[in-house]
């Protein structure tokens, strides 16, 4: 028996971690940004009738443009956007897997504000194109000036954005993202699965693409839509990204069986949403029981959330695994991430978590529901 490294990997690769989370059987997890909440069951029946019909077919290829699905998506997300301005793959990661192929590679580089999303780090790897870290603003914050000197000192072919930011929760401004198109010759991303969660008012960087041909925004189904298992990631862009997208996407990428329950889904939209009110109050909720039980919960437009304050993050986790919670240690000292859930599950979290605060001194802290 030999491991992966005794191959002829390529150097780039050669001690890696593939991405990956807990995935434990506990009655409360909260730890991938999930959203927790069941499909409605009028929205799962005509999503089950439109898998069954697209069955029926599947003895032929699919829609290689996957054009009714990318009319739907033009007309959930507004801005005067056709399907020539939409594509999708199987969740958002191929998406930046395909943009990276097509725009990245050996001799460029791909360049984020850390702390931030695992995957473009492998992505980039993934792709032979170089990955550069840069640093963010006090409170995990990013302003335009910090962006653009970072953009000035390193000359990227991709910039990546992360709206609001995994795994810190930051909102970021238009402003930066206008800042950074402008300082770069090069590609824009911004990331916004997790746009939903943000206040209704908040521009999106959708309303920025008029005129911005270089600029591309990823948006997901898998967090606000509760359709994580789907997979099913989307951008908006200029039609002609679209095109270089098509030289290095694999043929028929997107089943038909994806289409369709996707198709199905966005028919709702509506309806899919109501719960992500509920999501926002459960966040919100999150942060005042932990700031009064002495944690330093962060900023956050998305439905989960980073605090500080936790000396011994480790062990907090196997505390709260051990009572059936699961939570997400990523890393960074002094803190943990959870997800909002649905109120009976933040409820068992702050419960759980309650006799660990600082403020606990030797006792539970009461939480208020």
């Amino acid at each position: 028996m030999i491991s992966f490294s005794d191959l002829p990997i390529r150097e780039n690769l050669r001690g890696l971690s593939p991405y990956g989370a807990p995935q434990k059987n506990v009655p409360v997890a909260l730890n991938v940004n999930e959203n927790t909440h069941p499909l409605p069951e009028n929205v799962v029946a005509d999503i089950v009738e439109a898998v069954s019909g697209a069955v029926r077919g599947a003895n032929r290829y699919p829609d290689r443009e996957f054009t009714a699905l990318r009319d739907a998506l033009a007309g959930y997300l507004g801005h005067a956007l056709s399907r020539e301005n939409i594509w999708a793959a199987n969740g958002s990661n191929e998406v930046l897997q395909q943009i990276m192929q097509a725009f990245g590679g050996p001799g460029r580089s791909l360049l984020g504000f850390s702390p931030t999303y695992s995957m473009y780090p492998l992505l980039a790897s993934g792709t032979d194109t170089a990955w550069i870290s840069g640093a963010r603003d006090e409170d995990y914050e990013l302003s335009a000036d910090t962006v653009v000197a970072e953009i000035r000192r390193t000359t990227p072919s991709i910039v990546i954005l992360c709206s609001p930011n995994n795994p810190t929760g930051t909102p970021l401004g238009l402003d930066v993202v206008a800042a950074a198109y402008e300082a770069s010759d090069g590609i824009v991303i911004v990331d916004e699965a997790y746009a939903e969660f943000m206040p209704p008012d908040a521009p999106s960087a959708l309303t920025l693409l008029e005129g911005r041909e270089r600029l591309l925004v990823s948006r997901t189904m898998s967090k606000a839509f509760a359709f994580a298992g789907v997979r099913l990631g989307y951008l908006a862009a200029d039609p002609a990204v679209l095109d270089a997208l098509r030289l290095v996407r694999l043929p028929y990428h997107l089943s038909a069986l994806t289409q369709a329950a996707a198709t199905a889904a966005l028919a709702h939209s509506d309806e899919m949403l109501a719960m992500v009110g509920e999501i926002v109050a459960q966040r919100d909720r999150i942060v005042v029981e932990l700031e009064r039980m002495g944690f330093t919960p962060h900023r956050t437009g998305s439905n989960f959330v980073l605090f500080g304050g936790v000396d011994e993050p480790n062990a907090v986790f196997e505390t709260l695994l051990a009572s059936g919670v699961l939570i997400r240690d990523i890393g960074i000292p002094g803190h943990l991430r959870v997800t909002a859930g649905t109120e009976a599950e933040t409820t068992a979290f702050l419960e759980a978590i309650a006799p660990l605060a600082p403020d606990a001194r030797g006792g539970a802290v009461p939480v208020k529901s």
